[in-house]
This record gives C-alpha cells, sequence and structure tokens, in this order.
C-alpha cells in the first residue's frame, strides 16, 4: 500500500496513549499515534520520526506519526494497517493456503468480530490480523502490553476449529529485521498460553514481515514462528 507525502520530524514525548508531542521544521507540534501500545523500544526522545499531515483541516493533532527510523529498520507504527496489508496480499495471490473467491471483513462471531472472514472451494477460514512492532535480537514479540481482547479472539477461533472450520491468526510484523516471531510471554503470558493452545487446536499460526520505505508498506514473506 502507498503512504501518504512524508516529512521528517523528531520525536520529543509520548503525552498520552493516541498523541506525542515531535519537532516539525524546528516547532514542537501534536501528532496523533495510531496505535495502543507501549511502544518504548521505539519512542526515544530525540529519534527521527516520519510524520504525515493530518486529513482533516481543523484537528486536534495536525499530524499523524507514521514511521519510526530505528538503526536496523523503518518502522510503521500505524496498528490500523495489517488487515489492509493483508487483503491485497491475499488478493495478489502471495498468500497460499487461503480462500479468497470471497472476503467479508469484520464479521461477528460469538462475543468477537474477526477481521476476515474467507470463502471459497477450499471452504471457509476465520482470520484475526495483529499489527507487531517489537523486535528483540531479530525475534519479533507480540504485544507488548498485556491483552484481553487478543485472548478473547483466539479463543473464539479455537472454538471454530473445534466445530471443524479452518482459523488463522496473523501476526503482521511492520519492519523488514524479523527473522522470527514469538509470543511475549513475560508481559502476556496467558496469551502465550492461549497462542500455543489455539496451534494445537488447529489454529493456523503465521507471522508475516513487511518491507517498509518512505512511499510504500507491504509484506514481503513470511518468517519462523517460535511458539
Amino acid at each position: 500500500m502507498n503512504l501518504p507525502p512524508l516529512q521528517p520530524a523528531v520525536f520529543l514525548r509520548r503525552d498520552n496513549r493516541f498523541r506525542a508531542t515531535v519537532l516539525v521544521e524546528g516547532e514542537p507540534t501534536a501528532a496523533h499515534v495510531p496505535n495502543s501500545g507501549r511502544l518504548t523500544d521505539l519512542f526515544e526522545p530525540g529519534r527521527r520520526v516520519w510524520v504525515a499531515a493530518a486529513a482533516a483541516p481543523h484537528r486536534k493533532t495536525p499530524f499523524d506519526l507514521k514511521l519510526v527510523q530505528m538503526p536496523t529498520a523503518l518502522v510503521s507504527v500505524d496498528a490500523r494497517l495489517p488487515n489492509t496489508l493483508f487483503a491485497e496480499a491475499l488478493a495478489a495471490g502471495r498468500l497460499p493456503g487461503f480462500p479468497r473467491a470471497q472476503v467479508e471483513a469484520e464479521v461477528r462471531v460469538g462475543n468477537s468480530r474477526l477481521d476476515f472472514r474467507l470463502s471459497g472451494p477450499e471452504g471457509v477460514c476465520w482470520v484475526e490480523t495483529k499489527s507487531v512492532t517489537l523486535v528483540e535480537g531479530d525475534v519479533a514479540l507480540f504485544p507488548d502490553v498485556p491483552t484481553l481482547r487478543g485472548n478473547r479472539h483466539l479463543e473464539e477461533l479455537i472454538a471454530l476449529r473445534r466445530q471443524g472450520q479452518q482459523a488463522a491468526v496473523v501476526f503482521v510484523v511492520q519492519r523488514a529485521d524479523a527473522r522470527a516471531f514469538a509470543p511475549h510471554e513475560p508481559v502476556a503470558p496467558h496469551f502465550a498460553g492461549r497462542l500455543r493452545e489455539a496451534h494445537a487446536a488447529g489454529v493456523r499460526v503465521l507471522a508475516l514481515r513487511c518491507r517498509v520505505s518512505l512511499e510504500s508498506i507491504e509484506i514481503a514473506g513470511s518468517i519462523e514462528t517460535l511458539l
């Protein structure tokens, strides 16, 4: 997917979950942070970031914080992108093993909405995507905060699989410097246990690495999952 025009900025501080102060052309200004994770590994004062002007002219935050320049990679921090990235790669035929004749988004099941219900000659597959930005060493980790919502999604996928339907959880790593993916057990041991339970129940666990530039971001291929 193409990114909007970006301009360089310097990260100063995170004011709350969805707002940061950045330096744009020498002036401190507010930027929307489209990610509720901690992002403490990314958000260091003085670090170069890339922002896009907000589409709404009178918004309280005149910029959206899009990318962070890390020593080994550009990192996309927009947690809203994985569904679009997954759908684009699916339509392009770059995600083998998933039905793609009919794609439905945000489908209610049980007490949740799952990101996709995919249908085709192969049957139906339910898919939940997760945005990953944290990398330690060369291993991508999720989540960076405890996630009750993530636990619930895994429980729904397990239930669907036990009913005989296909199910998958897809971790979209929005950077190119990860060799493998693992659940972040010290932060979210319950999620890590649920993910292993899901895998044992037959839920497909897939991690995808992204290619990120100042102009675009796209899924570049799968990486190893360490469960």
